[in-house]
């Protein structure tokens, strides 16, 4: 089931991954989801279950080096000092030697906080603690920051995107870049009765889970749905193999509602 992506900085990554927000328990949804395919687990200092996630690569019986796992640190941190002792916290927590990638999680603090952790999470790649290193609700604004300060850009920016809430002007900023837009909640949180979503699932004898996730791949997007029920994270990894006709995928499309359409938090305005 593996595709992937290659960074600008050389590194590749799986273009599905399992999110396990709201999952202090995911252990055993990151064994399924290893053991049916998946290769990439996002999680966060935020969501406290860093060692839940180790615990779980471990029991899949799959090995540390073909799991691409991701972690973030909350802007509770963002000083130079508390994003390095997070980070050697995180890498603690899992038990094992590095994360593949680590992100800032918002842009929340100002410019010379989120500068500081940035500057921390590079350093804590040359030291090996990461192989790659982005960011997660930033807005354009916030990554010429980086550029401007002279350090390394980006490889990823891990922003709300459905086709509800598109952030087009951020998607086209990362797009121009080389920066690989990652989509958190991809499924919506569930709200699956829009009209279009139904009509299409119907035709493509497809959950309407799988049909966000679909739209999401042929985005050029790196979906994350997240999931506790085995059941679902099987099928919302069934998402291969198959397409959605562009006629659809226009339809999803004029679904966008810009800022409007988000169903979380979305803080990518912040200054």
């Amino acid at each position: 089931m593996v595709e992937t992506v290659t960074f600008s900085d050389g590194h590749t990554m799986p273009t599905l991954g399992l999110g396990v927000y709201m999952n202090e328990e995911c252990a055993e949804a990151c064994r399924v989801a290893l053991q049916n395919g998946y290769r990439m687990i996002d999680g966060a200092r935020y969501y406290e279950n860093e060692v839940q996630v180790g615990v779980g690569v471990r029991q899949s019986g799959v090995k540390r080096e073909d799991i691409f796992i991701t972690s973030k640190v909350f802007h509770s941190d963002f000083t130079y000092d508390g994003t390095m002792a997070a980070l050697k916290d995180s890498v603690a927590n899992l038990g094992s030697s590095y994360y593949d990638l680590y992100l800032t999680h918002s842009a929340i603090g100002g410019k010379d906080a989120r500068l500081a952790a940035y500057r921390a999470l590079l350093d804590g790649k040359a030291n090996g603690l990461i192989k790659s290193v982005g960011v997660s609700n930033y807005s354009a604004k916030h990554i010429e920051e980086i550029r401007e300060a002279g350090l390394e850009m980006p490889v990823v920016n891990q922003v709300e995107l459905h086709p509800f809430c598109q952030q087009k002007p951020i998607v086209e900023y990362c797009k121009k870049n080389n920066i690989v837009v990652q989509a958190y909640s991809p499924l919506l949180r569930g709200a699956f009765d829009n009209p279009v979503i139904q009509e299409l699932s119907i035709k493509y004898s497809k959950d309407p889970a799988q049909i966000l996730v679909r739209w999401s791949l042929q985005r050029g997007f790196v979906p994350l749905p997240k999931s506790s029920h085995p059941e679902r994270i099987i099928s919302n990894g069934q998402v291969f193999g198959w397409s959605i006709e562009p006629t659809d995928m226009a339809k999803l499309d004029a679904l966008d509602r810009g800022k409007e359409g988000a169903i979380t938090w979305n803080p990518v305005d912040v200054d």
